[in-house]
């Protein structure tokens, strides 16, 4: 688990955030299950590469999509929550799942990796397969209200092939979100030299937003947030992050560097 070849092995730069993270600030974020898998990640070199900063904004990305996905179970009676891209993601753990049916979709390859150190939860199905057939979505009851959860996974693709996902979605589902999260072209910039500073070179990442209200008028879809990723962290742990953290945090947000977009489709 020390090569890292190719998209695929990406997932587990978000594993070692969230085992570092939870360490340092469990007051924040305090992950059990990825603490569990601590002996995946110890012995890479993607810790000795991340900043405090690089960790942080990985978890970040985690806490608000894990406030997102709760919001919306505890709106709805019945639901599915659809992880995307799911990787070695433990948000199955940390949501209070009541009333909710999830589905997890990766490649094959990583599936097998997930049943081996996850295993498979009470109300959860594992799906292999690519987001962009969606044969996925025969797995589930499409006329229930879904939650598509998108984390760490378009930007490896083209604003053309997103664009033509949510457009299939859309005529699949009979009342769909979708939440995802993306940067612009500075935060893409800084993305690939980190990823590749990890050791992974052949996993650049190409989609950014510069325009939020721009994207979501081409995809023909209603914005329901685009938020920022910092504020609860800032308010928090102000007097426990580094002063350069803190600095990049209040950068990013302010010039959407990185931003999550829920989407009404």
């Amino acid at each position: 688990m020390e090569d890292y070849k190719g998209v695929e092995d990406t997932l587990f730069i978000p594993l070692t955030a969230r085992v570092n993270i939870s360490k340092m600030f469990p007051e924040y974020f305090h992950d059990k299950k990825a603490l569990e898998l601590e002996n995946l990640v110890k012995n890479n070199k993607i810790g000795k590469k991340s900043s405090q900063y690089t960790m942080m904004a990985s978890v970040a990305r985690s806490y608000n999509l894990d406030q997102m996905t709760q919001e919306y179970i505890d709106k709805h009676n019945e639901c599915n929550i659809v992880n995307l891209g799911v990787g070695l993601e433990t948000s199955y753990f940390r949501i209070n799942r009541k009333n909710s049916y999830y589905f997890e979709v990766d490649l094959p390859e990583v599936i097998e990796l997930r049943k081996e150190y996850i295993g498979i939860g009470e109300n959860e199905k594992l799906i292999k397969g690519n987001l962009f057939k969606l044969d996925w979505c025969d797995e589930l009851d499409t006329s229930l209200p879904t939650l598509i959860i998108v984390s760490g996974v378009f930007q490896y693709f083209h604003e053309k092939e997103i664009l033509e996902f949510i457009k299939n979605v859309k005529d699949i589902f009979v009342n769909a979100e979708l939440i995802f999260d993306a940067t612009n072209k500075f935060g893409i910039r800084y993305s690939n030299i980190y990823v590749k500073r990890t050791g992974n070179k052949s996993a650049l990442m190409y989609f950014y937003i510069e325009n939020p209200k721009e994207f979501v008028k081409k995809a023909e879809c209603q914005l329901i947030e685009c938020r920022g990723f910092y504020k609860d962290a800032l308010e928090k742990l102000s007097k426990k992050l580094s002063l350069y953290t803190k600095i990049s945090m209040k950068i990013a947000d302010k010039r959407n560097n990185a931003m999550i977009l829920h989407l009404k489709l």
